[in-house]
């Protein structure tokens, strides 16, 4: 039978349940320990800054959390098995790599001597390593592959990656998911993984979000992916009532069996710390792991979206996500 990895061990795929499929614990972006005036790692406080965070999910049905952090984005599954824990909600972590622009490549530039090909190598070796054996000593093995690309294009790094998490996708099942730049390259990188044998069903391309175009959203559906509207929140790039409005477009043109919801939340960022500029804060005001909850499918029922509907994207989406089961409805809409 089945079975999806989380950091407290292997469930089914009906375990799932209500699952957010794209929120970070604890972020570090590349750098930050060079910082003298960075805050020292402290993983107690930021355990406990998660489960302050991520708790309230609970009273909103939420069983399930994909934790997106790849390995270069400073990825700590010790918090996360600690979390999950502590707030009793399943967490699937990720093997992956980020962005040629801020990932960590310097030493696999090095190694490579970019010849592309030692580094698709060395890249599908790692990731096989860490869902095979578990990540470092810790014994947990992550549950999904988590890919990125950057603003406009695919860097010659950032294709090896794909091709890298495509094999390792193809020979172990588990599921790929994006890192789109402002809702940028989604159909690209929907047509790269699928030409490396993946299958669509197992394919989450997100922030498709941060793209207001609704013909661009349809491309990219049309290949036979799932997507994620996984940036809700945020709206330094779209607003949430654009990002609505489309969605319930989509709905309403029968994609329905092929979205997903999150909001790309990060619990806690190693560094420095400080405010936030006040224009920033106040278009992350609504950044919080229930807005989805407690604004957005309220936006949607007024819209005229069912409880079914939203079921459907909240819970058998991302069931289907990890069992690679069709919905019936995937075809594309009639004109």
């Amino acid at each position: 039978m089945l079975k999806i990895q989380t950091v407290l061990g292997p469930i089914s795929p009906g375990d799932l349940g209500i699952t957010l499929v794209h929120e970070h614990m604890a972020v570090g972006y590349s750098g930050w320990d060079c910082d003298p005036l960075a805050r020292p790692y402290n993983r107690e406080k930021m355990v406990n800054l998660c489960v302050r965070a991520l708790e309230p999910v609970k009273s909103y049905g939420v069983n399930s959390i994909i934790d997106a952090t790849p390995l270069d984005l400073n990825r700590d599954v010790e918090i996360m098995k600690e979390v999950s824990a502590k707030i009793e909600v399943n967490v699937v972590c990720s093997t992956g790599r980020y962005t040629e622009e801020e990932g960590k490549w310097a030493y696999f530039r090095g190694r490579s001597r970019n010849k592309i090909g030692d580094l698709c190598t060395e890249l599908f070796e790692g990731f096989m390593k860490e869902i095979s054996d578990g990540i470092g000593r810790s014994g947990i093995r992550p549950g999904v592959i988590k890919v990125a690309t950057g603003l406009n294009s695919i860097s010659p790094l950032e294709e090896a990656t794909l091709r890298a998490a495509a094999k390792a996708g193809r020979e172990t099942g588990i599921p790929l998911i994006t890192h789109t730049e402002n809702g940028t390259m989604g159909s690209e990188q929907a047509s790269f993984l699928i030409g490396e044998g993946m299958n669509p069903e197992r394919i989450m391309i997100g922030h498709m979000c941060g793209n207001p175009s609704v013909e661009y959203q349809m491309n990219v559906l049309n290949k036979g992916v799932n997507i994620s509207f996984d940036r809700f929140g945020i709206e330094t790039f779209v607003p949430d009532k654009v990002r609505v409005s489309m969605l319930v477009g989509l709905l309403r043109g029968g994609y329905v069996g092929r979205i997903m919801m999150s909001h790309d939340f990060m619990c806690c960022v190693s560094g420095r710390g400080g405010k936030l500029p006040e224009e920033i804060g106040q278009k992350t005001a609504n950044w919080f792991p229930t807005h989805i909850f407690q604004n957005i499918i309220p936006a949607l029922k007024k819209a005229g979206i069912t409880d079914d509907q939203i079921r459907t994207m909240m819970v058998d989406n991302p069931r289907r996500l990890f069992s690679g089961e069709s919905f019936h409805s995937n075809a594309r809409p009639s004109n």
